[in-house]
């Protein structure tokens, strides 16, 4: 190799390097300590567990990308998998399955239940994923009324005046409740005099109907996909509290997303906030 061609090959190589350095990454993905995990090898583990807790920002589009990308590369692999969603109230189902099944169009869907304001650019690919490929779509949370009365009319004993309709909405009563979990105390000291323990309660009872239909319609031999907040499942506590509260052998991880300044390392106070961490650039666009 002559000197001149040995030259030109380390420089391209430095600019090749130079280039890769300088190249602005979008997210990372990591295990609760921090490590950098491959994306593929988080789903090769999610292959083999039950529940799947996805927790989301409402408003982050990496979140939502991923999502999709869990979905997809889990039915790429032929893994039999079920999706539900905190964005869909149990009493809005029947509503849900009939677009799932053709009888309502997406005009028919939005006039009969009340979509979020984001439905249409971040929940709609994961609902028309399962329509096009004939999975399953459970409408997992309590109707939000519910759960304000919860708040309003003085705790769980709200939920004793429904009907037995209503009732099946919502996870049994009496419900599991432990007011010492680090998420709950957490949410205690930022609503301050504002909230109380009822508030709490009606976190609670939503975490709690979540993991109830999460199992209720879990089959054997089957992943269960569920997004939520990642307040809902943040510290395997909220909705992974709830599912081990009722079935002690069910198999879950968690996912969460968090926004940070830097990606290189996982800040200390995001981790073991899940088995997986996406961390994103706290300067990534919202979606609303």
């Amino acid at each position: 190799m002559t000197l001149k061609l040995r030259l030109c090959l380390i420089l391209s190589l430095f600019f090749s390097i130079s280039s890769f350095a300088q190249h602005k990454a979008a997210y990372k993905l990591v295990d609760q300590t921090g490590k950098e995990i491959a994306f593929q090898d988080m789903i090769e583990v999610l292959e083999d567990v039950d529940v799947v807790l996805f927790g989301e920002f409402h408003d982050n589009p990496i979140s939502h990308w991923l999502q999709y990308e869990v979905v997809k590369s889990l039915h790429d692999e032929k893994i039999n998998i079920k999706l539900g969603a905190e964005m869909f109230e149990a009493d809005q189902q029947e509503a849900l399955n009939a677009y799932l099944s053709d009888e309502f169009s997406a005009k028919q869907l939005q006039d009969s239940i009340k979509l979020w304001p984001n439905y249409k650019t971040d929940y709609k690919p994961l609902v028309d994923f399962a329509k096009t490929n004939s999975l399953e779509f459970i409408a997992t949370n309590i109707p939000r009324r519910f759960a304000s009365d919860v708040y309003k009319k003085g705790g769980f004993k709200a939920l004793d005046e429904l009907s037995s309709k209503q009732k099946s909405w919502i996870a049994p009563l009496p419900v599991p409740f432990d007011i010492e979990l680090r998420s709950y105390q957490d949410m205690l000291k930022m609503m301050g005099d504002h909230g109380g323990v009822d508030i709490v309660k009606a976190q609670a009872i939503k975490d709690a109907t979540m993991a109830h239909f999460t199992l209720t319609d879990l089959l054997p031999n089957e992943v269960f996909i569920h997004f939520n907040g990642s307040y809902h499942s943040n510290y395997f506590e909220g909705i992974f509290w709830y599912l081990k509260q009722y079935r002690k052998e069910v198999r879950i991880k968690t996912i969460t997303t968090v926004e940070q300044e830097q990606l290189k390392r996982l800040d200390e106070k995001n981790k073991n906030l899940a088995d997986y961490i996406i961390i994103v650039d706290e300067n990534m666009t919202k979606t609303y």
